[in-house]
């Protein structure tokens, strides 16, 4: 849990000093076995009480949420008001059950892996919706009925891009989906790499991450559904939101990247574990979304809306049928598609 705490704690440092410059140039590294953060920002003064060049601040603000007392509104529906967070934490992890991390290792090796991972990312409304609900707080719910419309319309859009790769690859097991990249025609690959694009930027809308995250807008939310959240229940959110964003990364490297594989195929590269390949692949996506964050400015919700529905579902439409068209006309649909 500390772990988890430091490693959410070193990002929401990363992205607050890209926020207060005007754009210098930032990278940050993610080591899993230190958790050490690296900041490199020509514009903002780095934060030097906390250990030497602040390194420690995550323990300290990790501890800090530790050790504040618990306040729950008077009014709020106390029993979901203390689930919601719960929920949320939980269900960012169970999704991992069915990741390969490598040839072989996998917690739960399913043949519908996919709809698994599904079903979990699209219960995870349920925890926001349920904390807008029981804050009893109009800013709350109105930020917790943003999130649910905001999921289940990139929800759709998500579908539909893993759609494209089933077809592709003709499988349900993200294991086989991995190993069928190996023998994927190059231009089966070109064919998909606009639907990974796509899907990526579905999922910063899933995660509620910037440019998307009107869930949490403080300039009209004053933080949105977690505002009356306070310690351990709104570090839980916080950690949920973080954990979001790596399981998504390692589902955009399952699908489209190859997961463990070597990048391109090339075969001398093998000599490096599968698992590394993976973390390095997440680790490139997870900088991705912080690169984002310090970039792009907030969208409008009637600007998020008209993305999802009129750019993004007609065209995922279109690249179903197009790539199933392909496929059946190079014979080269899965067996037993």
């Amino acid at each position: 849990m500390l772990f988890l705490m430091y490693f959410a704690a070193s990002l929401n440092c990363f992205e607050s000093s890209c926020n207060n410059s005007s754009f210098a140039y930032c990278c940050c590294v993610f080591n899993l076995g230190r958790t050490t953060r690296y900041r490199v920002n020509t514009a903002s003064t780095r934060p030097s009480v906390v250990g030497p060049f602040g390194l420690l601040q995550p323990i300290a603000d990790a501890l800090k949420l530790i050790f504040k007392e618990i306040i729950i509104p008077t009014n709020s529906s106390k029993v979901v008001f203390i689930l919601a967070p719960m929920i949320t934490f939980t269900l960012s992890l169970i999704g991992w059950a069915v990741i390969p991390f490598d040839a072989g290792i996998v917690l739960a090796d399913l043949n519908v892996g996919v709809l698994y991972v599904l079903a979990i990312s699209s219960l995870g409304v349920y925890g926001i919706i349920m904390a807008g609900w029981a804050s009893n707080s109009k800013y709350a719910f109105l930020g917790a009925v943003r999130s649910s419309a905001q999921m289940i319309s990139y929800e759709v859009s998500m579908g539909l891009v893993i759609i494209t790769v089933l077809l592709s690859t003709g499988s349900l097991n993200l294991s086989k989906i991995v190993e069928a990249q190996v023998t994927m025609p190059f231009w089966l690959n070109l064919l998909l790499a606009p639907m990974a694009v796509v899907f990526f930027i579905s999922v910063l809308a899933e995660t509620n991450r910037l440019p998307f995250d009107l869930p949490e807008a403080e300039a009209e939310l004053v933080a949105g559904y977690n505002v009356e959240y306070s310690s351990m229940s709104f570090a839980l959110f916080f950690l949920g939101e973080y954990a979001n964003m790596i399981l998504v990364s390692a589902m955009t490297v399952t699908f489209f990247m190859g997961g463990y594989l070597p990048p391109f195929g090339i075969e001398s590269l093998k000599i490096v574990p599968g698992f590394i390949w993976f973390i390095i692949k997440v680790t490139f996506l997870l900088f991705v979304f912080l690169w984002i964050r310090g970039t792009l400015p907030r969208y409008r919700y009637d600007q998020l809306m008209r993305i999802g529905w009129k750019c993004f579902l007609p065209l995922t439409l279109f690249w179903v049928v197009l790539v199933s068209s392909v496929l059946y006309f190079t014979d080269n649909l899965p067996q037993g598609l």
